[in-house]
């Protein structure tokens, strides 16, 4: 029997995470728990513009930097 299921390796925040499947930028914001209404994303050190996150697929390797948007004053 062949295992078809992938596992993915990337870099959030300077940390190792595991995925099982390979997701999109969308994706993988709801599955660690961020939402992405509220979030700026570095991909791979460049700044990733919000058009272009459904079709960013996540790779092994890739590294991520999540900011959480914060309001006050």
């Amino acid at each position: 029997m062949v295992n078809t299921n992938t596992t993915i390796t990337v870099q959030i925040n300077g940390e190792t995470h595991d995925f099982t499947t390979s997701l999109s930028l969308p994706e993988l914001l709801e599955q660690i728990g961020m939402n992405p209404r509220l979030v700026a994303v570095e991909y791979n050190g460049e700044i990733l513009h919000r058009q272009y996150w459904s079709e960013t697929q996540i790779a092994t390797g890739d590294r991520l930097e999540i900011v959480t948007i914060v309001g006050g004053g």
